[in-house]
């Protein structure tokens, strides 16, 4: 039956209750939801909204029910639950809100079936989740009044028969890269409600542009929980926005003096989160607060490794005691309970759970309560300590390798912190070092350096990370040319390596020293020092490791001019890398074959490794791009292609002052002479023109232009004039699966590992690729949908 078409009998047999209430307030967003929800209700007798608290379920539901036609005029009757406290009273609670009188000697579920049996009704359930009894009567109604339909609320599904469970999420969020778009800004439902709310509550509120950036900021943080942002905007009459976001620290104690006439629940966040505590049984609080360590998110296994008393500890699983066949239940009965939230892992049995900020808040407030905080840190310090110190047993040269804790960058922030905040623990420097290595693979150089610069002034003598750390720090001082302090660096690795007798972290160290020496421009001894380790590594049995160690020694001999044994290395080595190396290290090879063909003289073979190297790592900001960007400038230069020459190696410089780092001092002295030998060629103000527009040139229209593409090209046409659309790299299939799942740019970042930043520039490149402009587009592309324009 259609409820659009739902009849009601005459106005003296309708039901004395008071309908629903007439909002105060604007209802801002929850479009795509609605347009849902109207298309759920027209076929399912029993839709519950589930979510976590502060979601805006009740809202929602009210916004639903009054949309069905006379919602507002009693055919849709709400009934709040919330101020229930037994289950016992649950029908005549229901009877005395919807205005049946028990008559005749029918009394409570009776009374209420014979009011509804002979008319159409929607009953709106609010706040369903502490009480049984509420699906036991659910059931009987639905099963006895066959033109009834129910929309309930609750934080779980009631899990009666034919409920159709409809999860209420976060308001959408914007990008970070469109802060500086104030329209893109206003297309996020969390930034229009925090402007909405801010304006009731202050009429001359009128946030300039710098401002709306930071409420977009301020709606982040708040993960676009409705009932946050509007405790936010509420107090923007009294502070300004800058002063809300510094306020966010806390916040449970900022957000508060909700409505005075809503719910106690909804007056405070911290109520409305406690509401859903006290559902809670003994295990399920303790894994609760536990888990609020880990604000980066948690798999199976870190949700364990928080959660578990260790030895001594609640022995037998006293009543705050959990043991480890407890956990991943208790960890879906919470998110059932819409305490922790689901994001999907990149592959089968990845699964990641997450707590909203202000629900993490709440429960390291109950973890500190419980007097085990201390403890728990310690458990998730021990855990993340492992994992690093296992990450930098494997590989051989583990600065470009695969990290082993992809997904638990936040974490590993925080424990970092945590660490150092001990001063003198053990854990820090493994920590750290596995956190600078992803540092130094997403090219924040003197971050990288900072980390590992304090944690190696506070490691315990002998610790076995410091030579790894050593090495790292030096790599790190080489791209960004200060070759004193890569040669000291690297030195200390070396002793630290060789008194330790540990032939994989001699080799690292070794390969760290070389790249020293080619910093400074030492060839030679960059040579002898690859060579020892090329020896080294030839003693552990690892074919990948031999083949990265053969490209290093290839890349020093082409700077001695020997360029015949430098491409049998390469031939001997491309194979095993392009078979099995990270992108990141494959890219390096492959310029490093490029650069072979130059000298060789082969400027056609050259070009074609170039171009190889930007199809495989194609983000124009990133180091490995910038170096065949280069390469492809003294192609362009020995072809006569002297404009062309010059701005690929503008773009190429520019990019390198935006992200801090500069080539080794032989290749940059080979792309500037090849550049200015083709500027020769040119007028000064041709010259001018072509470095001036190379340094517009950025991310993907700069790889666009390299690959000889029309700068704002993603899709080409082919001869029949369909568009063909260049294919995503694994990173940004990864990247686009995400955002079909509706994640915001900051939960991209936080669960692959990246920056924000990094995140945005992804996007860029995928909506190129696709021919695409919206998030949603990117989406219905991934899903395989038709695209609505």
């Amino acid at each position: 039956m259609d409820v659009e078409a739902v009849e009601v009998e005459p106005a003296d047999a309708e039901l004395a209750g008071r309908g629903l209430p007439v909002p105060l307030d604007a209802f801002v967003g929850r479009e795509r939801e609605l347009t849902r929800l109207r298309s759920l209700l027209r076929s399912a007798r029993l839709l519950t909204l589930t979510g976590p608290g502060g979601t805006g379920k009740t809202r929602l539901a009210v916004e639903l029910a009054g949309g069905v036609r006379g919602g507002r005029t009693g055919r849709a009757q709400l009934v709040e639950l919330d101020g229930l406290a037994e289950g016992v009273q649950l029908p005549q609670h229901v009877a005395a809100a919807l205005g049946v009188r028990e008559r005749g000697g029918r009394v409570g579920v009776e009374a209420l079936v014979h009011a509804l049996t002979a008319r159409s009704t929607l009953l709106v359930l609010d706040s369903c989740e502490h009480l049984a009894a509420a699906a036991r009567l659910a059931a009987d109604l639905l099963a006895r009044c066959p033109r009834l339909r129910i929309l309930a609320t609750s934080r779980e599904p009631l899990r009666v028969p034919g409920e159709v469970v409809f999860r209420v999420g976060e308001l959408s969020l914007p990008p970070v890269a469109d802060d500086h778009d104030p329209a893109a800004l206003l297309r996020s439902e969390a930034v229009r409600l925090f402007l909405e709310r801010a304006r009731s509550c202050d009429a001359g509120f009128d946030p300039a542009p710098g401002d709306l950036r930071t409420v977009a900021e301020i709606c982040r943080r708040l993960d676009g929980l409705p009932l946050a942002v509007e405790l936010a905007a509420g107090r923007a009459g009294s502070l300004p926005p800058a002063g809300l976001l510094r306020g966010l620290d806390d916040q449970l104690s900022l957000l508060t003096g909700g409505s005075r006439t809503g719910p106690g629940r909804h007056r405070e966040l911290a109520a409305t989160i406690d509401w859903s505590h006290r559902l809670l049984d003994a295990s399920e609080r303790a894994v609760f607060r536990r888990l609020s360590v880990l604000g980066g998110g948690f798999d199976a296994a870190g949700a364990t490794a928080v959660c578990v008393d260790g030895p001594g500890e609640h022995e037998g699983g006293g009543p705050a005691g959990v043991r480890r066949e407890q956990v991943l239940p208790v960890v879906c009965a919470l998110e059932a309970k819409s305490l922790v939230v689901r994001v999907r892992g990149d592959g089968p049995g990845a699964e990641r759970f997450r707590q909203l900020g202000a629900v993490r808040s709440y429960g390291l407030d109950r973890l500190a309560e419980a007097g085990e905080l201390a403890g728990t840190w310690d458990r998730a310090l021990d855990w993340l300590a492992r994992q690093a110190a296992g990450g930098l047993a494997g590989p051989v040269f583990p600065d470009t390798a695969e990290l082993p804790l992809g997904g638990e960058q936040e974490n590993l922030a925080a424990a970092v912190s945590r660490a150092a905040a001990l001063r003198g623990d053990g854990r820090r420097l493994p920590l750290a070092v596995a956190l600078a290595r992803s540092r130094y693979q997403q090219e924040q150089l003197t971050v990288a350096r900072d980390l590992l610069a304090g944690a190696l002034r506070d490691a315990p003598a002998g610790s076995p990370e410091r030579g790894a750390a050593l090495a790292l720090a030096a790599r790190s001082a080489c791209q960004q040319a200060d070759p004193a302090a890569a040669l000291a660096l690297a030195e200390d690795a070396v002793a630290v390596e060789r008194a330790r007798r540990h032939p994989a972290g001699l080799a690292n160290a070794l390969d760290a020293l070389a790249a020293a020496h080619l910093c400074r421009g030492e060839f030679s001894a960059a040579v002898a020092v690859f060579t020892e380790c090329l020896d080294v590594v030839r003693g552990l049995g690892r074919p990948l490791d031999l083949a990265l160690c053969r490209h290093h020694l290839a890349w020093a001999l082409l700077q001695l001019g020997r360029t015949g044994r430098a491409a049998r290395l390469m031939a001997e080595c491309l194979p095993v890398l392009s078979a099995g190396a990270p992108p990141g290290q494959l890219a390096a090879a492959l310029h490093t074959a490029g650069a072979v063909e130059l000298a060789r003289g082969d400027t056609d073979a050259a070009g074609r490794r170039f171009t190889e190297v930007l199809r495989t790592a194609p983000d124009g900001e990133s180091l490995h791009a910038l170096y065949p960007v280069e390469g492809l400038a003294v192609v362009a230069a020995e072809r006569g292609e002297a404009e062309r020459a010059l701005r690929l190696y503008a773009a190429a410089a520019a990019a390198r002052r935006r992200i801090d780092t500069e080539p080794e001092a032989h290749w940059r002295a080979q792309v500037e002479a090849a550049v200015a030998r083709a500027g020769e060629r040119l007028r000064p103000s041709v010259a001018d023109a072509a470095l001036a527009a190379g340094r517009r040139l950025r991310g993907t229209r700069l790889v666009a232009h390299a690959l000889g593409d029309p700068p704002d090209a993603g899709a080409r046409p082919d001869r029949s004039g369909a568009a063909v659309h260049r294919p995503l790299t694994g990173r940004e299939s990864a990247v686009a699966r995400l955002v079909a799942e509706g994640m915001t740019n900051q939960q991209i970042a936080a669960h692959l590992g990246l920056a924000r930043s990094t995140v945005a520039s992804h996007l860029d490149r995928i909506r190129d690729k696709l021919g695409v402009r919206s998030r949603t587009q990117i989406a219905v592309r991934v899903a395989g949908g038709p695209e609505r324009h």
